[in-house]
């Protein structure tokens, strides 16, 4: 096999690669974790949280009851909570655009057209308020004004009176809900309190060169960081125990959790509840309440972006919803050096070129050793060649002349491409860092390039690229194969399409990548060509 064919196969490679990379992370999402699947009673269901006024509406068509809201504004949300279980109906990230770089980013949302993400927490006690419950609000509209803001809403009956508390931290994407419960009853009760996510099965799923999990995800000390689809529990509902974790919802960029205090026993567990709508959320029991005697109690619910100091500053094993797949342990380095650049220059493009250039000097023997084995085959493209026509049609003795030639000159012909074989997992995890990295999102660069995380909008560096892969092959040897000679030309054109529908950020690193490496190839075949041409002299 020469050095082309290898480079061809290098091309392909990276190409399945990151095909295999992709399905291999779809059917991590497909594959449902080992658990305790059972169904529960204990599990609160929506369904029968429809429009009362509408029992016939068919299932997937139904819509939550509305009633007064609460409109509450912090340093970092504007969001809206409901009196119907003191659900948060809508959240915007005010320190997010959306898609369109005009709206501030809505995570939570309760409009279902298309997407439905909320919030809801309740009691699966009989006389405890679940999330179907009204609660009274106090005022309609709450702002913070100073490091906090608390929003308090109560719920009265004959035999309890429950205040449900939201406490915001001046830059804190960690939302506390505390319960104080007043046992009114002349008996002792035993609350089951339970805090779920709900979202829709559409919406946030990525493209096929993008691609994104959207659903749920929960940690535990045991199992770690685990998602699980939304279509493994279409028939049957997720359930775990276990002392420790949290379970949310993920999607890209963004994240949502339910986190209980350390030290108390839950249940894990996720369901469908309607057509295209699903559930994520913990279930805990709490302890007894005599007669006359209040029980205070809090968790934690996260709701922002997947941002590394903000995640591990909330749970353990949150940051883990930063996901890397299997190339974690390079990524996540990658991501901290990256970030450290940034810090420095102001610029996530300029901290991409310049990450770029450390990469090319951590692998500069590889490489080295790659563009000296390259220059060899070049210049001893016409002897190739003249073997060819040599030998004409006998393709075992051209191969025989060949290795014999490369025994003769001390050349090894996987020395070009193996190096490379070498750095594509490097790739790869870039790949996913700029693909996954939220600090990246809506990122600029310069001029027509205000995203490093989506493609190019002109496609000028997917253009920029295939010319400098063009250029590349002709810094190689030569192919004696007119029509491998004829494909290495193609193959630029036929590469740089994956690159049409990759982040702007990634196509920079290849650009520059392609930029350094036919400085330094051009450099190694001008020094080689010098060598060879001292050793004729003397020969």
């Amino acid at each position: 096999m020469d050095t082309k064919r290898l480079i061809l196969f290098v091309i392909f490679s990276f190409s399945l690669l990151l095909l295999w990379d992709s399905w291999q992370r779809k059917q991590a999402d497909l594959n449902p974790p080992a658990a305790n699947q059972e169904q529960d009673k204990e599990i609160p269901v929506l369904d029968e949280n429809l429009d009362p006024n509408s029992p016939n509406k068919p299932i997937n068509s139904y819509e939550l009851i509305n009633d007064s809201n609460a409109v509450i504004r912090t340093d970092l949300f504007e969001m809206v909570v409901s009196s119907v279980g003191g659900d948060i109906r809508q959240l915007k990230l005010l320190h997010f655009k959306a898609d369109n770089k005009v709206d501030n980013y809505n995570l939570f949302n309760d409009t279902n057209a298309p997407v439905l993400y909320i919030a809801q927490s309740g009691f699966s006690n009989d006389n405890l308020p679940s999330h179907k419950e009204s609660f009274k609000l106090q005022k309609s509209s709450y702002e913070m004004s100073g490091n906090s803001l608390s929003v308090p809403l109560s719920y009265e009956s004959d035999l309890v009176k429950v205040i449900k508390t939201y406490t915001f931290n001046k830059g804190s994407y960690l939302i506390e809900v505390d319960y104080e419960i007043t046992n009114k009853s002349r008996s002792a009760i035993s609350p089951k309190a339970y805090y779920q996510l709900l979202h829709d099965g559409k919406s946030n799923q990525g493209s096929v060169m993008m691609p994104s999990f959207t659903g749920t995800a929960y940690y535990t000390l045991g199992d770690k960081f685990t998602k699980l689809a939304f279509t493994d529990v279409d028939d049957e509902t997720f359930s775990l125990n276990t002392q420790d974790g949290w379970i949310g919802m993920i999607q890209r960029y963004f994240a949502s959790a339910w986190i209980l205090p350390d030290g108390s026993a839950r249940k894990f567990y996720s369901k469908k509840v309607a057509n295209d709508i699903y559930s994520a959320g913990v279930i805990t029991q709490l302890a007894n309440i005599a007669p006359n005697e209040t029980l205070n109690f809090s968790a934690n619910l996260y709701a922002g972006p997947q941002s590394k100091d903000s995640l591990v500053e909330a749970a353990p094993g949150l940051e883990y919803t930063v996901d890397y797949g299997w190339l974690t342990f390079i990524a996540a380095p990658l991501f901290s050096v990256l970030s450290g650049i940034h810090s420095m220059v102001g610029n996530w493009g300029v901290a991409i070129i310049l990450l770029t250039f450390l990469i090319k000097l951590l692998f500069y023997p590889l490489s080295a050793s790659s563009y000296r084995s390259m220059a060899q085959m070049r210049e001893l493209a016409p002897r190739l060649q003249s073997m060819k026509e040599k030998f004409g049609d006998d393709k075992q003795k051209m191969q025989q002349a060949m290795m014999e030639l490369y025994k003769t000159e001390k050349i090894n012909p996987l020395g070009g491409c193996l190096p490379i074989l070498i750095q594509i997992p490097v790739f790869i995890a870039l790949y996913w860092v700029l693909l996954g990295s939220v600090e990246i999102r809506h990122a600029p660069f310069f001029g027509w390039i205000q995203d490093l995380s989506a493609i190019d909008p002109y496609f000028v560096l997917p253009i920029l690229m295939a010319a400098s892969m063009f250029l590349q092959t002709k810094l190689n040897p030569k192919p004696t194969d007119p029509m491998q000679a004829r494909l290495m030309i193609m193959m630029p054109v036929i590469f740089s399409i994956f690159f049409f529908f990759f982040p702007a950020g990634l196509v920079l690193y290849w650009l520059v990548n392609n930029i350094l490496s036919i400085a330094q190839q051009w450099y190694v075949n001008k020094k080689i060509h010098a060598e060879a041409l001292k050793k004729k002299g003397n020969a």
